[in-house]
Parts: structure tokens; C-alpha cells; sequence
């Protein structure tokens, strides 16, 4: 797309495209509605003018990493949900703490999905079930250094997502 090309002009060009696009990967055309505005609310919060020669392509691969989480969060709030019926209902959250709930399991399995698997592995062994360092090398069948590595990696990875708005 020539440089000339606005942002208002990518939308009205292709919006209705990509619409299309997003209903036949997502089965219905209210979540394609909207992550076709989200796709294109990305590209509004970006600093760089876009000058693109194949704009469908590259609103597709905005859309498809949109796709994805969309897909992640359905599966976790079925997790959740799915979880929630194992708890004794006079132990079931209100409403608005199930919602808070799964907003900061959305949140943490954005944290976590930039790990590696092990690394991953080894920093939930730590983290959510206390089990020591060593506990965790003999349950992985790796090192205890290696373990040491993992949950270090892990910690300076959530550190550097925490404060990466701040930099």
C-alpha cells in the first residue's frame, strides 16, 4: 500500500474482508466483529506510519495472533468454569470475584505462554505447589542446577513483563 494510504482508508478498504475472514475461523460473526476492530485498535496504538504492499496479508497475521488468544481465553474460561463445578457451592466466588478470577488467570497465562515448556514446568512446581528446588530436579528428571536456571529465567521473564510499560 502507497505510504499515502490511511489508516481510515485500510479500514474501509478491507474491514468488511476481514470480517468475513475472522467468521470463518471463529464460527460466528459476533466474536469476528470484534477482533476485526481489535485488529485494527492495534494498529491504531502503533508508533509507525504503515506503509504496506499486501495489507490483507499482514491484517491476517494481526488477526490470527487475535484469533489465538481469543482461543486461549476460551479454553481457560472453560477450565475455570469446569473447576468451578467440582467446588462446593457454599464455596463458589460471587459473580464479580469469578470474573476478577479469571481475569488474572488470563493475565498469567499471558505471563507464562512466553515460556519455555520446562522453564514453565519448573517455575509452577515452585510457585503454585511450594515444592523445593530439589523436589522439583527429581519429579523433572533434570539437574538441580538446571532447575535453579528455569525458575530464574521464569522470575526475570515476569520481571520484565511487569515493568516493560515503565521503560
Amino acid at each position: 500500500m502507497p505510504p499515502d494510504h490511511s489508516l481510515h482508508t485500510l479500514y474501509s478498504d478491507h474491514h468488511s474482508w476481514l470480517k468475513a475472514w475472522l467468521r470463518g475461523k471463529l464460527g460466528n460473526a459476533s466474536d469476528a466483529a470484534d477482533l476485526a476492530q481489535d485488529t485494527f485498535m492495534r494498529l491504531l496504538q502503533r508508533q509507525e506510519q504503515l506503509q504496506l504492499n499486501t495489507p490483507r496479508a499482514f491484517l491476517r497475521t494481526v488477526a490470527r495472533g487475535l484469533v489465538i488468544d481469543h482461543w486461549r481465553r476460551e479454553e481457560l474460561h472453560r477450565a475455570y468454569l469446569e473447576a468451578l463445578a467440582h467446588v462446593p457451592e457454599a464455596l463458589v466466588p460471587s459473580v464479580e470475584s469469578r470474573e476478577l478470577l479469571l481475569e488474572l488467570l488470563e493475565r498469567l497465562a499471558r505471563l507464562l505462554d512466553g515460556l519455555k515448556p520446562k522453564v514453565r514446568q519448573a517455575f509452577l512446581l515452585a510457585q503454585c505447589d511450594g515444592l523445593s528446588h530439589k523436589a522439583i530436579a527429581e519429579q523433572m528428571g533434570i539437574s538441580l542446577r538446571s532447575v535453579e536456571r528455569y525458575v530464574a529465567d521464569a522470575l526475570y521473564h515476569c520481571y520484565l513483563l511487569r515493568y516493560e510499560d515503565e521503560r
